[in-house]
């Protein structure tokens, strides 16, 4: 699966799971370690958790993408799921403000909020 793909249907995926924020911001000429970063967050630790794992569970049956490495999910404040080229960062929402990687990583103009599909 291509990058960009990839990126959509994690950001599909996390949207249908009511994910709150899905953000994706470009990486590509800032770093190698990922072309994108997406970022969503969850409203508890509870949430963080189920959607790491349904993002995960969604990946692998129907895409058959494999997470590569993943780190914080027995705390469920910041999951961290990566898949090559797309790292997911699924916060708590105050964590997320705490962190704030859109502005660590972002200038405005490679950053853009996911919306869905409009229906």
């Amino acid at each position: 699966m291509q990058t960009t793909q990839l990126k959509e249907e994690i950001c599909k995926a996390l949207d249908s799971k009511k994910a709150l924020d899905v953000t994706c911001v470009a990486l590509e000429g800032l770093t190698t370690i990922a072309d994108w970063f997406v970022i969503a967050s969850g409203r508890s630790t509870t949430q963080v958790k189920a959607l790491a794992e349904n993002l995960e569970e969604i990946m692998e049956k129907q895409y058959g993408v494999t997470v590569l490495r993943t780190d914080g999910r027995s705390g469920g404040k910041w999951v961290v799921l990566d898949y090559g080229s797309v790292i997911v960062h699924i916060f708590e929402e105050e964590t997320r403000k705490t962190y704030s990687l859109e502005q660590l990583w972002g200038d405005g103009s490679n950053v853009a909020r996911f919306e869905g599909d409009a229906e």
